[in-house]
């Protein structure tokens, strides 16, 4: 997708107070709305202004954008960094220019998501509730743990541009919460850049990158388990982290590179829990010694093992 340079397209520097911008909205949205403008592509950058505004109107989600720096070119290829709206409270107040979700551009889209207006749940959020999507542990989603989290907020300062604050707070991980559930924290939340009590805070969760583990659908971690060739071949019982425990796991004779094989029960907690797969990859000792090559090279004489086998009948049928 293309970066969106939203001062740009609104003429403004990127020092512009709150006033500043809506009075640049005021006077591009009557030179480009549809009903009146003359202008070629006026529909468009109509809808681009819109955006623009969209963004920069809100402390919030002006200071969020702020923060992805000015590295990035108008139009210039673009992918959100991993984590970039980690632990940043919004107030979900929905969208004030009359635009509608769907006048959005991907780039918004990946930023700040279609459904910006609601809560996590999908229920409309009161005003004074933030929202921040926080990083966990896997472990933490295995015992419950109770962590240290930084959150970072929104005030106006004197010149009426944002600014931001930053807070820490203690946090109770549920065991058996999953990715995309939230924690609310009652009477957490801020009371807001603008104005407002301060209401609840919801914690959206999401995991951190683990060196071992990925997890997938329905709480389903997998681990991709090196084995021996021998291992794969004849069979053994080898010794196999999980985020609970090791545990021995059997391999069966006869293993190939690829297969899954099911640990039920051994992902993340949940009723049903879900289950943990090992994935096997057959790893292959070095050549590396002459002791070793000695021992390749007999078993390239006396094994009857050719990997590429079916490509055979493929070739021999494509001769014809």
């Amino acid at each position: 997708m293309e970066y969106k340079d939203y001062y740009k397209i609104m003429g403004l520097a990127r020092d512009a107070t709150q006033a500043d911008i809506k009075r640049a909205y005021r006077k591009l949205a009557r030179k480009y709305h549809p009903d009146v403008s003359k202008e070629p592509a006026g529909e468009e950058k109509f809808k681009a202004i819109g955006e623009a505004y969209e963004v920069l109107k809100d402390p919030e989600k002006r200071a969020a954008y702020d923060r992805l720096g000015t590295r990035w070119q108008a139009g210039q290829e673009f992918h959100p960094p991993p984590g970039w709206d980690h632990g940043f409270e919004f107030h979900r107040r929905g969208f004030g220019t009359g635009a509608r979700p769907t006048d959005f551009s991907d780039f918004f889209e990946a930023l700040f998501g279609r459904g910006f207006g609601t809560s996590p749940t999908g229920v409309h959020a009161r005003s004074e509730d933030s929202h921040a999507k926080v990083f966990i542990d896997l472990e933490d989603t295995y015992h419950g743990a109770t962590r240290t989290i930084a959150l970072r907020s929104t005030t106006i300062d004197q010149h009426g541009r944002p600014q931001i604050r930053e807070r820490a707070l203690k946090v109770k991980i549920p065991k058996g919460i999953r990715p995309g559930q939230t924690i609310r924290l009652a009477g957490q939340g801020t009371s807001g850049a603008v104005r407002g009590s301060a209401g609840d805070l919801y914690l959206e969760v999401e995991l951190k990158p683990h060196p071992w583990y990925s997890v997938g659908d329905g709480g389903d971690v997998y681990l991709n388990l090196p084995v021996a060739p021998w291992e794969a071949a004849l069979g053994a019982s080898v010794k196999t982290p999980t985020p609970s425990g090791a545990v021995e796991l059997k391999i069966p004779a006869g293993s190939a590179s690829g297969q899954k094989l099911r640990l039920r029960g051994r992902g993340i907690p949940g009723n049903p829990p879900g289950d943990l797969y090992a994935v096997l990859q057959i790893a292959l000792p070095p050549a590396d010694t002459q002791a070793a090559k000695e021992i390749y090279q007999k078993m390239a004489r006396e094994l009857a093992f050719n990997p590429r086998a079916f490509f055979k009948g493929m070739m021999d049928h494509e001769r014809k």
